[in-house]
């Protein structure tokens, strides 16, 4: 199904975002299954306190966030189906890779087999298969990204958001990183908001692109 005709995943209206004080006020925004947002702007701007809010880790200051039609705009972080993966990886240190991967699974209440399966799934999918009882200590920066990729869809998110997860990698790997993940949301079916400030690599991942952009007393918006 095409992405322009899909009903919404995500659907956002009338959004303000900050600690406090708003820093971006009246997001509207709609994203289909297996479409690809890519968001820039300045640093401070606003892009990782949207990406935070519509996890929520921290609370929208107004407007409303739904996910397949569910308002979740006041449910806990545990119960909104949306993935993370940020800059640095952040994979737990006391977990091989595949407890890492099997974590989101295992917590979400599958048995220790379905959560096994579903890890090796999913790191046969980043090609990491063979890793799966490595230790995160002996991963390059960019297998530890793909681990950490992989984790993040393993709890099946409909919505998987990302946070310059590419941008400590090297131009190359970044390039082929980001193209793999990118064909791999879209086969599966699920949303992303690429939060990014290189607009070549928005290019080559997004559907689309918006912009946050500052429209004066300390606040900015959402823009095409």
């Amino acid at each position: 199904m095409s992405v322009l005709h899909a009903a919404p995943l995500l659907e956002v209206r009338g959004l303000s975002i900050g600690y406090g004080a708003p820093i971006a006020t009246g997001i509207d925004l709609q994203i289909a299954p297996g479409e690809i947002i890519a968001v820039l702007g300045p640093s401070g701007s606003g892009k990782s306190t949207l990406l935070a809010t519509l996890a929520g880790i921290i609370p929208a200051l107004a407007g409303r966030i739904s996910i397949s039609g569910r308002d979740i705009t006041q449910a806990p972080i545990q119960d909104r189906r949306i993935g993370l993966a940020f800059q640095e990886p952040l994979l737990f240190g006391h977990l091989d890779v595949l407890g890492n991967v099997a974590y989101g699974p295992r917590r979400h209440g599958a048995s220790r087999p379905e959560a096994r399966a579903r890890a090796l799934s999913l790191l046969a999918w980043v090609g990491l298969e063979d890793l799966a009882r490595r230790s995160v200590q002996q991963l390059s920066g960019g297998q530890a990204q793909r681990i950490a990729l992989a984790r993040a869809l393993a709890a099946d998110p409909l919505l998987l958001l990302l946070d310059e997860p590419f941008s400590a990698l090297d131009a190359d790997l970044r390039t082929r990183l980001a193209t793999e993940v990118a064909r791999g949301l879209r086969e599966r079916g699920v949303g992303a908001i690429h939060v990014t400030h290189d607009v070549d690599e928005a290019r080559l991942v997004a559907d689309r692109i918006l912009r946050i952009q500052a429209t004066g007393a300390g606040t900015a918006r959402l823009m095409p």
